[in-house]
């Protein structure tokens, strides 16, 4: 967009998004002298009253909200046939965009980041506004790391993905709820699915439901259970894995009662898992014998040790037990008895004693000649050598040689994945300690084996317009180039084919083109700057077009005349409009070409 300004106060700067509704762009609030977003509205939504009806009003009511985890409205207006809603400007990164470089998230971030946006959504919900299209792509996370929701009044009226053979427009549907997929209306309980399912594709990296198109994905969300979680990555707690499969119930009922509940679950299993607990069997068979023992299962069998807190043992302090009564008496005769031996060693010393056996000899007393072991101080037991092992280098190992090495170190494996575009599938990235570092055996070695590059599975695009396509194909996080191509069948304007085709696997960001047929045309063949003589032959033998009349033209028509030679084509005409070489043309039509003259 040019330099403009609208209302004589949000001076545009330069566009930094835009989606399938709109283009956003930074502006400067000259009154108030501060950053702001405006969302100007595609031209083709302005044609519909009902829509732009809805598009006002609920920015007037979006804008009433004020909350820490929502993005601020300022103002909506219109200026000629320009739509516009100005927002509070958020510094940072959409949340898609995390997803798509750093997922899977670490299990802490996710579930603030979730925690907070439910937050934000239940203010929402207490004055009425229901987003309806809650999805990564509409969660903006600021440099300091908090999540904002943006997108109020505009999203939820969006009609952003494709029309379905039925004739049913959805949103987007990777993130619609059930119920909306159905045609229902939508609720507060449709928005914590759809965070539910945001929260999935941050502890995963991939969405739930995938497919070939819109109405496939739409009808999986209706009826088909989502994957185990866990299995698609084992560092997701249990509980946290019931969390989310409670917020993708299918039925409303089933799900959580509200995003504040929601909100208020994910804070209890955050507080919790920062807890210092261990949970290793390792450990636990190094407990004293009073430490809590493992629990038998139902069958009989050993079942897991029970979580222990990973608290310093302090050495314990002998105490009788008070009601007991013989505390007392056993502390006073063991002081007699040291009273006893710190006399009979000093009398040793001074000579005393010998003085007395010598009197006893005297008396004609035979002393009996006892042995009497001195008292030696018991000596305090040392603690046991705890056995210790050097951590092996894992890089570059297969999983499953480093899951043998460290079994055979006596240390416990513990296994995360991640993507790598360097790394091939299966081998390890990194490892948590340094290779060479001694450490008690039975610990936990952390390491991340590759997934490989990031892949994602490619839709398909054909059949749908240019515009929806292209919009489609962004949102899905792909480079889109356009190429247009003649077709016989395919109405101008719609996508015939495309490259990756649809259901192969690519790199998010990666190149995608898009083949747009411009309808029943051709190519005009490159005839322009060839001789008079060459350009009557190519077009002599197209079929598909017919040379009309050859114009010469001389010195009071072609400036630089004496630059060209004699006969060289220097323009042309398709039914009486200017053409250049390769420009699509109808087919049939009637050409006429310019030429130096002698």
């Amino acid at each position: 967009m040019q330099h403009k300004i609208f209302d004589n106060r949000y001076e545009i700067e330069r566009k930094i998004g835009e989606g399938g509704m709109a283009r956003v762009y930074l502006a400067r609030d000259q009154r108030l002298n501060r950053p702001v977003a405006v969302k100007i509205l595609h031209s083709h939504y302005t044609d519909d009253p009902d829509f732009l009806s809805r598009f006002r009003h609920e920015a007037q009511a979006a804008a009433i909200l004020s909350h820490p985890h929502v993005v601020d409205v300022y103002d909506v207006g219109q200026e000629g046939d320009v739509h516009y809603m100005v927002m509070e400007y958020v510094n940072g990164t959409d949340l898609k965009s995390i997803i798509n470089r750093d997922a899977p998230l670490p299990v802490e971030r996710a579930v603030e980041i979730a925690e907070e946006v439910a937050k934000g959504l239940e203010a929402a919900h207490r004055v009425g506004l229901i987003h309806r299209d809650i999805k990564p792509q509409n969660i903006m996370v600021s440099p300091d790391g908090h999540a904002r929701i943006t997108d109020f009044g505009v999203a939820k009226s969006s009609l952003s993905t494709a029309m379905t053979e039925t004739g049913i427009t959805f949103g987007t549907v990777d993130y619609i709820s059930p119920e909306q997929a159905q045609g229902l209306p939508a609720t507060p309980r449709s928005d914590v699915y759809s965070l539910g399912v945001t929260l999935f594709e941050m502890l995963t990296g991939q969405l739930p439901f995938a497919g070939d198109n819109a109405l496939s994905v739409a009808m999986q969300h209706v009826t088909t259970p989502p994957p185990s979680l866990r299995r698609l990555n084992p560092q997701v707690p249990a509980q946290l894995e019931a969390l989310v499969l409670k917020a993708l119930a299918k039925d409303q009922k089933q799900r959580f009662e509200s995003a504040q509940e929601f909100a208020r679950q994910l804070h209890a299993f955050r507080t919790s898992a920062q807890q210092e607990t261990v949970y290793n069997p390792h450990l636990a068979r190094r407990l004293p014998t009073d430490a809590p023992q493992p629990r038998p299962a139902a069958n009989g069998k050993s079942g897991s040790y029970t979580t222990v807190r990973a608290v310093p043992m302090r050495p314990a302090v002998a105490k009788a037990p008070r009601d007991s009564g013989q505390g007392c008496g056993v502390f006073f005769v063991g002081m007699l008895v040291l009273a006893g031996v710190m006399a009979l060693v000093l009398l040793i010393s001074s000579g005393a004693l010998s003085g007395m056996f010598a009197f006893g000899t005297q008396a004609g007393q035979r002393p009996t000649a006892t042995a009497t072991a001195a008292p030696t101080a018991t000596p305090t037991p040392s603690p046991s050598p705890v056995p210790t092992a050097l951590v092996p280098n894992l890089t570059n190992l297969t999983n499953e040689d480093a899951q043998r090495l460290l079994q055979g170190a006596n240390l416990t494996p513990v296994t995360q994945t991640a993507n790598s575009d360097t790394i091939q599938s299966g081998q390890v990235i990194s490892q948590s300690i340094s290779p060479n570092t001694p450490v008690r055996q039975g610990d936990p070695i952390t390491y991340t084996v590759s997934l490989g590059p990031l892949r994602a599975t490619v839709r398909d695009y054909t059949g749908i317009g240019q515009v929806a396509a292209d919009q489609l194909a962004r949102s899905d996080g792909w480079q889109v180039g356009i190429v247009a191509e003649p077709s016989l069948s395919v109405p101008e304007g719609t996508i015939i084919r495309q490259s990756p085709a649809p259901g192969q696997q690519a790199t998010p960001g990666s190149p995608l083109t898009l083949f747009v047929s411009v309808g029943d045309k051709v190519r005009f063949p490159n005839v322009i700057g060839l001789s008079r003589e060459e350009a009557e032959r190519i077009l002599g033998i197209n079929p598909d077009l017919t040379l009309e009349f050859v114009d010469e033209q001389g010195r009071d028509r072609v400036p630089d005349f004496d630059d060209h030679f004699p006969g060289k084509v220097l323009s042309a005409t398709a039914n009486g409009t200017p053409v250049r070489n390769g420009d699509f043309i109808p087919r049939g039509s009637r050409i006429v070409i310019g030429v130096r003259g002698p």
